[in-house]
């Protein structure tokens, strides 16, 4: 990742509504490669999709604006974002179990 520590952001992120069984997961891998995000996504029992991610600032601003429509089979109802303090801790984006 690229920039000053200034522009780094890190969220967590849950997304609800239709987004398992319809390849979120797997689909936000991918996005987060193109966008340059690191982090991991997982599958929540409640039905949402759980995120902690960090990047510089825009990429985390496309990334998080794909988030909020998702793949093509999901209907994403709801966003929550709550940014935390970057650590840097993350070096690539991983689906974790």
């Amino acid at each position: 990742m690229t920039g000053s520590p200034n522009s780094k952001k890190s969220f967590h992120i849950i997304v609800s509504g239709r987004v398992q069984g319809v390849g979120y997961r797997y689909s936000a891998v991918r996005a987060a490669a193109k966008h340059r995000i690191a982090g991991w996504v997982r599958n929540n029992v409640d039905g949402s999709v759980e995120l902690d991610c960090e990047g510089d600032a825009k990429d985390m601003n496309d990334f998080i604006a794909w988030l909020k429509a998702g793949p093509s089979g999901a209907r994403v109802t709801s966003v929550e974002i709550n940014e935390k303090q970057y650590q840097g801790f993350y070096s690539r984006f991983v689906v974790e179990y």
